[in-house]
């Protein structure tokens, strides 16, 4: 009898398992981002700041961007990262997304977004200098409230970069987060990198 109540418990956390392989299991426990959460609610009133330079956020009067228009009604794909001009950031996570941009059209993605803890000016810089702001969207998180509401802030002073966030990926349907994969550590680069997100569409 006890060796059956093993068994069924074994096979019930492998399919656990493999439930959480197919949903985005790289999911972490204290993120508030999690499949079916509805993104727009659970950073209720924040906005991005789509990247531009200096003079065009002049001409805009400093414009933001509701999440709401972001998300709503649109298949979308979004990463963040620590920051712009660093290491990984540049040179395999925003280059991974770019290659694979028309395998995310072909999928019916709307926009592929790239989020960053940095001002709008500077994450348009970075996305001009490696030369991948025609094929992703770039938006700024300037003073942390996406992330933070989220859950996914991380303090990276360490670093010298003081408040940023978690290095992460998701797939939201119409605002609701289908699968999140979300690093162990912002210097990895396992999970959150776009040939996992293509296979969770």
């Amino acid at each position: 009898m006890a060796m059956s109540i093993l068994k069924l418990r074994n096979l019930s956390g492998l399919r656990s398992a493999a439930n959480s392989a197919r949903i985005g299991v790289y999911s972490r426990g204290f993120s508030k981002l999690a499949e079916g959460t509805d993104i727009t609610s659970a950073a209720p009133g924040v906005s991005l700041q789509k990247a531009r330079s200096w003079d065009e956020g002049v001409s805009s009067k400093f414009s933001t961007t509701p999440l709401s228009d972001i998300f709503k009604g649109k298949k979308v794909v979004i990463f963040g990262l620590p920051g712009a001009y660093t290491g990984v950031c540049s040179q395999q996570h925003v280059p991974s997304y770019k290659s694979h941009i028309d395998k995310f059209k072909a999928k019916g993605i709307d926009s592929v977004i790239c989020v960053s803890v940095n001002d709008p000016y500077a994450i348009n810089g970075w996305a001009e200098k490696i030369g991948a702001k025609d094929a992703i969207e770039f938006y700024g998180d300037f003073d942390g409230k996406f992330h933070k509401s989220l859950g996914l802030d991380k303090d990276l002073s360490a670093a010298l970069l003081g408040p940023r966030s978690e290095r992460w990926s998701a797939y939201v349907e119409d605002g609701k987060v289908k699968a999140v994969n979300v690093e162990e550590a912002p210097s990895d680069f396992k999970v959150s990198g776009a040939e996992v997100i293509l296979g969770q569409i």
